[in-house]
């Protein structure tokens, strides 16, 4: 789910569920976009190499700030999709469109109530709707559905209501197939790149995470895998009164990671708090197989106790991915070379899980690991002294690392020997990146070396625990 500070203040949209509105407004982006390209092309006859390349990058904000506009009012799959380019689209996209199309990660304004009263009615029953009060406040709003909190009249308990938006399921394939033209119209995406593979994946993912009952298992799956780690709360869900389309969990009290409250906790809180992060990602990687993939503030906040165990407070498992044993293998070569300085054992990972092609030059190999090695730098042994404080923690909020990794890529001139990552990588890193700057937030101070090296070193067999959706798994 989105941010749900400021909410309020983001006017309600009418929802454009009909296949007409949408089919038309689909077919104005198409039109504009094609329109704009070809004025700008037109222009760029007429102009200096430099005037082009400032002109281009004009044009890539605005095509991109176009799309961004458009899909945002759309809403469902549409914006979705531009979520997944803004995440896919770093590996090939113009960084200035990039830009733009994040801003649909946290900005979506909420449904009006009325446009989705009749909906909850239709998909509870009457009687069972009776039996709980909802709020038509959101809570918090997103792309593929909101959330609304709710109070079951019998004993009070206060409950969060998730409801995806109407006919957007039905809605999927024909949005994806529009979209997949108008983005190619747009010129968003250089030649050689197979969108449709692109968006064939985008389109699982979505089919994925409007499966509320599959939601459901993994939310219960979370909590019967963290079911004795105090440390962690993952809302308890009520399938009584569940369907296809609405997701009803309890509703958990707890603040924004950003908020002054957690901000203001002294350092050692934050610090276990950002610990709490690393270990629930590696837990959830290396012994479970399975990751909520969606790095969202708003799915991870924080519960500020009086006793100073402050607990995180997890939510919104739709994004939740498992990982076949091949690629976790694969990856964690990968990982584990980095971890040892075994430049091989890395670059044969990276040629596991098709990072790397086999037939690439010694210099980009060497370069390769060069960036892996980099890419760990929090997990070494001997961090760099100035991002390391007196006993030996790295200073999360100090580093610039994105920034130096992603320079060290392009002063290495790799770029053209990697091919565009598989789902997976795509996915898994959207969340460990997630998790880099959650520490970055709460200026975490950690030794993060011996707390990685305890998952890597773990028991193969443990390391690929069995991964289930019935709930009759073991905590790792």
């Amino acid at each position: 789910m989105a941010k749900d500070h400021d909410l309020g203040k983001k006017k309600p949209l009418k929802l454009k569920t009909g296949s007409f509105d949408r089919n038309a407004a689909m077919a104005r982006m198409g039109v504009m976009a094609g329109a704009s390209f070809a004025g700008h092309t037109l222009g760029n006859l007429f102009r200096s190499k430099e005037d082009k390349e400032r002109r281009n990058r004009e044009f890539y904000i605005r095509q991109a700030q176009f799309l961004a506009d458009e899909l945002g009012q759309l809403k469902g799959s549409v914006m979705k999709v531009g979520q997944m380019l803004s995440v896919y689209g770093q590996y090939f996209m113009p960084p200035e469109a990039i830009e733009v199309l994040r801003s649909l990660q946290d900005d979506s304004p909420p449904v009006a109530w009325e446009e989705l009263e009749p909906v909850v009615r239709a998909r509870l029953g009457r009687e069972r709707l009776a039996e709980i009060d909802i709020d038509p406040e959101p809570l918090a709003a997103a792309s593929l559905g909101q959330v609304h909190r709710a109070t079951r009249r019998s004993d009070g308990r206060q409950l969060c209501v998730k409801i995806q938006y109407p006919q957007l399921a039905d809605a999927i394939d024909s949005d994806i197939r529009t979209l997949t033209q108008i983005v190619r119209l747009a010129r968003l995406v250089p030649k050689g790149v197979e969108l449709n593979a692109i968006m064939e994946e985008v389109r699982e993912m979505i089919y994925r995470e409007v499966d509320y009952d599959r939601e459901l298992r993994m939310t219960r799956e979370f909590s019967q895998r963290l079911a004795h780690d105090p440390r962690f709360v993952v809302p308890e869900v009520f399938p009584e009164y569940s369907t296809e389309t609405v997701l009803v969990t309890s509703y958990e009290s707890a603040h924004h990671v950003q908020s002054d409250a957690v901000q203001q906790l002294e350092q050692s809180r934050r610090n276990a708090l950002g610990r709490q992060a690393l270990e629930l990602f590696c837990r959830e990687f290396f012994i479970w197989g399975i990751v909520q993939t969606d790095p969202h503030f708003g799915n991870y906040k924080v519960r500020i106790n009086d006793d100073g165990q402050d607990q995180m407070v997890l939510l919104d498992f739709g994004a939740t991915r498992e990982f076949a044993p091949r690629f976790l293998g694969s990856y964690y070569d990968v990982v584990i070379g980095a971890y040892e300085g075994d430049a091989q054992r890395l670059i044969d990972g990276a040629i596991g899980i098709n990072l790397l092609r086999r037939d690439s030059p010694q210099h980009v190999f060497d370069a390769f690991a060069k960036v892996g090695m980099l890419m760990i730098e929090p997990f070494s042994a001997h961090p760099p002294a100035e991002l390391t404080t007196d006993d030996g923690a790295y200073r999360w909020g100090e580093s610039d690392l994105p920034f130096r990794v992603s320079r060290a890529v392009s002063d290495a001139a790799i770029s053209r020997w990697f091919r565009i990552p598989p789902r997976e990588i795509v996915f898994l890193h959207r969340r460990l990146g997630g998790v880099f700057v959650l520490l970055a937030v709460l200026d975490a101070e950690i030794d993060a070396h011996a707390l990685l090296g305890e998952y890597l070193y773990h028991d193969a067999d443990n390391r690929t625990e069995t991964k289930t959706e019935t709930g009759t798994s073991t905590a790792g």
